[in-house]
């Protein structure tokens, strides 16, 4: 990339095409392992939360059991994703996915104790944090340009697709057979790790053995370009604030749709419409604006959708029925799909090579924690009050925080200064990357030179 001002700004003409996006093979073998893998964690994630429910009839418990696949971000996220970039992105992405597949046939045996499986799982699920940082990290390397911008959009809108699929084919073998939904989740970890040992080239870390230090500082150094960049931290802040809210319905989907029985759909069925809601509304989401809106307007537009998708979930105050539900929670996910994608492509655009899947690593583990997190708290609060009183209210202050993030948000110039910089490191090397660690002395310079911009 080279550092010039108008070749960081997204083209003038239109926008790149899914025939450019896959005509890469790389990508079309990283594209297809993500998706299988995907599939079957909301396969094996969809059976464990309607078997708790349907066991303890208790909400809060419900929501605990969807948010447990999340604590091994709180636990070692940031730090795991920091042992990613010390190693060969493929190796990282092929080991965990065979460590996962083995775990869960160990956990599909028959006769392992209760305390056994939920360790087995947390173990699991461990491999998360650095396989996800290693293809976040990988992406850049295989796309360019506005080809970036809508191949992440087109992996965002398939992990959507995931969830759709995932959740409908894990409640129905989790009806018959919870083992076996485990057993067809080892199953598409294998055939991720073949698609990617095979279909990738295997190029070499981005952090040299010569550029190492402690893992704790190498974890922290994340932390302080994500946050102490102020183009990063802004797009952090508005990332996290659109998961804060954005997962609630789903993660209460069970409850509320118990809550509304005896209408035109039975309780699994309003279950399934407002979990897959969401997703769909996402997926059609991405593709619109990924594919038909220009890549300038889509920063443009980055803003106000970010107001608008807490927004049109406000109106759950009034108790509509599960289809209005499902409506409401589909238009979040479209307006999301408008943020993410964009705000992405300018968080790889603004960030040196050497830092990708450290920054990354903190960008997924505050993710996956605040999803959790919103999920557990709104299903704890669900137990004291009615559960759209609870959607309602908690959006309304959705949108409050995102006002506030969108009249933070830094000027063009700002913008434009970070990707300058994060452009020149780049073609100065791994030694380039280390200035603009916001922590020493060069990146404080950094900083107000952007600041004055």
């Amino acid at each position: 990339m080279e550092a010039t001002v108008s070749d960081e700004r997204p083209a003038p003409e239109g926008p790149a095409t899914f025939h450019d996006v896959f005509g890469q093979a790389e990508f079309r073998a990283l594209f297809a392992a993500t998706a299988l893998s995907w599939i079957g964690d909301y396969i094996a994630k969809a059976a464990v939360t309607l078997l708790v429910y349907r066991q303890t009839d208790s909400v809060a418990l419900s929501a605990a059991a969807f948010a447990a696949s999340y604590l091994p971000w709180l636990v070692g996220g940031p730090v795991l994703a920091a042992v990613a970039e010390r190693h060969r992105y493929r190796q990282v992405m092929v080991t965990c996915d065979l460590l996962r597949m083995a775990l869960m046939v160990l956990v599909a045996l028959p006769g392992v104790p209760p305390w056994a499986v939920l360790v087995l799982l947390f173990l699991a699920t461990l491999a998360n944090p650095p396989s996800q940082a290693a293809r976040s990290a990988v992406i850049p390397q295989l796309l360019h340009g506005d080809r970036l911008v809508v191949g992440l959009s087109v992996i965002s809108s398939a992990g959507q697709a995931s969830q759709v699929l995932g959740y409908l084919i894990g409640a129905a073998i989790a009806a018959f057979s919870p083992p076996a939904a485990l057993l067809v989740n080892a199953a598409t970890f294998a055939a991720s790790a073949a698609l990617v040992r095979f279909g990738l080239r295997n190029r070499p870390s981005a952090m040299t053995a010569a550029h190492r230090s402690h893992l704790l500082r190498e974890t922290a150094q994340g932390f302080q370009i994500v946050f102490g960049q102020p183009v990063l931290r802004a797009i952090a802040v508005l990332v996290f604030s659109a998961m804060l809210f954005s997962i609630v319905p789903e993660g209460l989907a069970a409850a509320w749709a118990t809550e509304r029985s005896g209408g035109a759909l039975s309780n699994g069925s309003a279950q399934a419409v407002i979990m897959a809601a969401n997703p769909v509304g996402y997926i059609l989401g991405g593709l619109a604006v990924g594919r038909l809106v220009r890549p300038a307007r889509r920063l443009t537009l980055m803003r106000p959708l970010a107001v608008l998708a807490p927004l049109v979930l406000v109106p759950a105050l009034f108790d509509p029925p599960p289809v209005v539900v499902a409506l409401l929670a589909a238009a979040c996910g479209f307006a999301v799909a408008g943020v993410v994608p964009a705000a992405n492509g300018l968080f790889v655009r603004a960030l040196p090579d050497g830092y990708r899947a450290r920054a990354f690593g903190v960008m997924a583990s505050g993710t996956q924690i605040i999803q959790g997190a919103a999920v557990l708290v709104t299903g704890l609060l669900a137990e004291r009050f009615a559960v759209p009183a609870v959607v309602g209210v908690w959006s309304a202050v959705g949108v409050v925080l995102m006002l506030a993030a969108a009249l933070t948000w830094p000027r063009q110039e700002t913008v434009d200064a970070a990707v300058a910089a994060a452009s020149r490191a780049d073609s100065a090397g791994p030694e380039g990357h280390r200035p603009h660690v916001p922590a020493r002395p060069a990146g404080d310079r950094a900083r107000r030179r952007h600041a004055v911009t």
